[in-house]
């Protein structure tokens, strides 16, 4: 088979693991990018791939804010979820802005075929985490040989990763797939369980006991909640999306300076969640999404070798059908580059 025609394959294969209609992808790309209210108002659908939470505290202080407003653009959220395609609502233009839960996700739509590039990362570490108790601690990649570790079925490909990159052989770890359940590891069934350290329910579960590896220290890095559009909506409305941008990071600047506030105008929009918990969560959200880069760089910045050694690194898994994307197709700095000035430089200085 041709390239071409594996990139073909792959793209139908990918859609249809997502439950998103190739027909419909085409249908939406012809509508829906270019709807500017009678006002003039722009509208922002910012498609999200998780449920609605405290990763989008900053979007809803800009919100109740005004930014948005005073920028001329208007912002709904969309919720994602295991049963919705957050990558496909975004190219089928449903919505014209989209984030994932990790980069990987858009590495993958692109080598697809999928027209769509990061524009901004909202974590500059990616929260994922390898969770052991202090009797039978994990604190380096080589404490998982001989080890059972639990992880999600999305992630075993991050363990994968992981173990090739240090030389470990993938037979020497013991591998079960998980939910979000952590409990399994309290009860010794397991001696590693996975998840994000910014999940204080998790957290709280395993208390002062656990001991963690993140991902990213253990080296392999990849980025969280990073922001993305298709081709054709960087090329018609770059200007509504730096004005997007520029709203955003200042949302998230007031989070890093209010951070009380800024639960407060969560919790009114979210009743649903925990004042108390998600106090204890802003500080480790601000964390992840301010530290040295953003004090050089602005909110949202990101580097090019990171997203060069998670591609190499899924290319020599072989999680592409055809050629590993273009480092230029999968993502942009212009629109960073363009809102440089406005974007709060938060975050400690190395």
């Amino acid at each position: 088979m041709s390239y071409s025609g594996k990139r073909k394959v792959a793209r139908r294969r990918f859609l249809q693991g997502l439950g998103v209609a190739t027909g419909a992808v085409v249908i939406g790309t012809m509508l829906g990018e270019d709807d500017t209210l009678s006002d003039g108002i722009f509208p922002i659908t910012l498609q999200l791939g998780w449920l609605s939470s405290n990763g989008v505290i900053g979007e809803l202080v800009a919100d109740e804010l005004g930014y948005f407003a005073e920028a001329g653009l208007s912002l709904k959220i969309v919720p994602g979820g295991p049963n919705i395609d957050g990558v496909g609502s975004v190219v089928s233009a449903q919505a014209n802005l989209g984030s994932v839960s990790s980069s990987p996700s858009l590495i993958l739509a692109r080598a697809a075929g999928l027209p769509i590039k990061c524009i901004a990362v909202g974590f500059q570490r990616h929260p994922f985490t390898y969770f052991s108790l202090k009797g039978n601690p994990v604190y380096s990649p080589k404490d998982l040989i001989g080890k059972t570790v639990a992880t999600q079925g999305t992630a075993r490909i991050l363990l994968r990763a992981l173990l090739a990159q240090h030389n470990i052989a993938e037979e020497d770890v013991n591998v079960t797939v998980m939910g979000g359940d952590t409990a399994a590891l309290m009860t010794g069934q397991v001696d590693v369980v996975t998840g994000w350290n910014s999940n204080m329910n998790a957290l709280s579960i395993l208390g002062d006991e656990r001991v963690e590896m993140s991902l990213w220290d253990a080296g392999f890095q990849l980025y969280a909640n990073p922001y993305y559009v298709t081709d054709k909506m960087l090329l018609r409305h770059r200007d509504k999306i730096e004005a997007t941008i520029r709203v955003i990071a200042k949302g998230w600047g007031w989070v890093y300076e209010n951070p009380e506030k800024a639960v407060e105008i969560l919790v009114s929009r979210y009743p649903n969640l925990d004042k108390q918990t998600e106090l204890h969560a802003v500080k480790l959200i601000s964390d992840f999404s301010f530290n040295e880069n953003t004090a050089q760089n602005g909110w949202g910045t990101m580097a090019p070798a990171v997203w060069r050694a998670q591609i190499d690194a899924y290319d020599k898994l072989d999680q592409f059908e055809g050629d590993p994307p273009k480092l230029e197709d999968l993502m942009t700095l212009s629109i960073l580059e363009a809102t440089a000035a406005d974007r709060p430089k938060y975050g400690k200085k190395a």
